[in-house]
């Protein structure tokens, strides 16, 4: 998708030279990436306490190599 914006080009340059980006779209890309992925996790940990689980750490390693027998 094309999408026009105006950015800070001292912000687009530090971004790209920390990603090791070559191109403005790619450092764009991993920033949105790395954003998304911080959000998600934040999430994640903002329900700990909050719910109640009936199985343990170990019920649930020997749940997923069942569900994934390669594991």
């Amino acid at each position: 998708m094309r999408t026009t914006l105006v950015l800070k080009e001292a912000l687009l340059e530090e971004a790209k030279a920390l990603s090791g980006a070559k191109t403005k779209r790619e450092a764009v890309e991993k920033a949105l990436t790395e954003f998304i992925r911080r959000r998600k996790s934040q999430k994640l940990l903002n329900l700990e306490g909050k719910l109640e689980l009936s199985f343990t750490a170990d019920d649930l390693i020997r749940r997923r190599s069942e569900d994934v027998p390669h594991r």
